[in-house]
């Protein structure tokens, strides 16, 4: 039996650290983090990720989390097609959703 957990939250977009910071995140709210180690970790695939569809504004897509190591909790990438139609900046916080289906 499939099961399906939903987690909404409200979270700052930031370039990923590093020298060509292109890549734009959000971090997974650190209590939703942890509680989705706890739950859906066995179920990690290539890099610890969890596979997640993620709702943002009328923007619905399919991706992973990955784990952040400096928070603990995990990362979701923004993709710039998403960025762009959802009209998201760096510095920008936003209100989306996760939803894990394992």
């Amino acid at each position: 039996m499939k099961r399906s957990v939903r987690y909404i939250m409200t979270e700052k977009v930031f370039l990923y650290p590093g020298e060509s910071a292109v890549w734009h995140f959000v971090q997974i709210t650190k209590k939703f983090g942890l509680e989705i180690k706890e739950k859906f970790g066995k179920n990690r695939r290539g890099f610890g990720s969890i596979p997640v569809e993620v709702t943002l504004g009328k923007t619905v897509w399919q991706t992973s989390i990955f784990p952040d190591k400096y928070s603990g909790s995990y990362i979701l990438p923004l993709k710039a097609a998403v960025r762009k139609t959802e009209g998201i900046q760096e510095g920008e916080k936003i209100k989306f959703s996760i939803e894990i289906k394992i």
